[in-house]
């Protein structure tokens, strides 16, 4: 059985067309479920891991949304001024142009990314960062 699940999200106009909010698609097998997060588009995934405490430059992309989806429990998500403590599983789409960034509230935690549009890791604008890369 297919069940279409959407993300939930925050459209902020970028000047342009946005995207369309991927659809999540979950289906049941009988030794349980999978969920489909992309299906023949370009897309960039990783699991980024975040050592205990330590967080991630506060940072915005130009050209690409990302969904991030939590992997374990401690994990912060600052996404356009909110502060998201999610749920292992849960989901949270970032817009391009948002300031995001994500963290540890105490554990090591990992957190899956899957970027949508022109893929760079050069496009990172950083405004604020624990490292000195701001």
């Amino acid at each position: 059985m297919q069940t279409p699940v959407q993300t939930p999200a925050q459209p902020r106009p970028q000047g342009g067309a946005q995207r369309p909010e991927p659809a999540v698609l979950t289906e049941d097998r009988p030794w349980g479920r999978f969920e489909r997060f992309t299906l023949n588009e370009p897309s960039t995934v990783k699991i980024i891991h975040v050592e205990p405490g330590q967080r991630l430059s506060l940072q915005r992309h130009r050209d690409r949304d990302e969904l991030w989806v939590a992997l374990d429990p401690g994990a912060v998500f600052e996404v356009a001024g909110r502060r998201i403590l999610p749920e292992v599983g849960e989901r949270v789409l970032i817009r391009a142009g948002d300031a995001h960034r994500l963290g540890s509230d105490g554990p090591a935690v990992r957190v899956m990314e899957i970027a949508f549009g022109r893929f760079d890791e050069d496009d990172i604008e950083r405004l604020e960062d624990a490292y000195g890369r701001a």
